[in-house]
């Protein structure tokens, strides 16, 4: 069941990552802030000034969601982007995640989920970043996101989110019980 699980959650990472970047060694880089504000082609910046980019990119999807800014918050978005949530069934396409978000958000109730950990990766050519976060949520507790942004007219968009609860290896099998009844039961 974990290989199962660890390999639907790679896969489905890598859906919008292009060959280059599976075939590239790539290091993961974590955020560093960068001293030069210098502006240059995107595909030629310095790893950092890319990383910067990147990080606050990710910072305001955050942020904007955690104060239901719900303009602010799909710009942050490609066109084809697309949503994973915790639930299996969570799959959602950017218009239908703005179906879902727009009445919560319309009320003033976003999500507020706090970055402290993340790593950034990109492809050789730079237009492709994906990466992973760990995240805490009032309620659902430490969270993992993990997605994809493209580069879409110098700048960085959001291809891919996927938000997930991380489940400690000794609770597991509990969990994935829970899940199998669950499931039995037809919830």
């Amino acid at each position: 069941m974990r290989l199962t699980i660890t390999l639907y959650f790679f896969l489905s990472c890598l859906n919008a990552v292009a060959a280059e970047a599976l075939t590239s060694t790539v290091q993961p880089h974590i955020f560093i802030k960068a001293q030069s504000n210098k502006s240059h082609n995107s595909k030629a910046q310095p790893l950092l000034e890319a990383e910067e980019k990147v990080n606050r990119v990710l910072d305001s999807l955050h942020q904007f969601a955690s104060d239901a800014n719900f303009d602010d918050y799909f710009s942050l978005y490609s066109d084809n982007a697309v949503f994973i949530g915790t639930d299996a069934n969570e799959i959602w396409t950017i218009n239908a995640f703005k179906a879902y978000a727009q009445p919560h958000f319309s009320k003033g109730r976003g999500w507020t989920y706090t970055p402290h950990s993340r790593h950034i990766y990109f492809s050789n050519n730079r237009d492709v970043a994906w990466f992973d976060e760990l995240l805490d949520n009032d309620s659902l507790g430490v969270t993992r996101g993990t997605g994809v942004l493209v580069l879409v007219n110098n700048e960085w968009k959001v291809s891919q989110y996927h938000l997930t609860i991380p489940i400690p290896n000794a609770l597991a099998d509990s969990v994935a019980e829970q899940i199998k009844s669950h499931r039995e039961k037809g919830q």
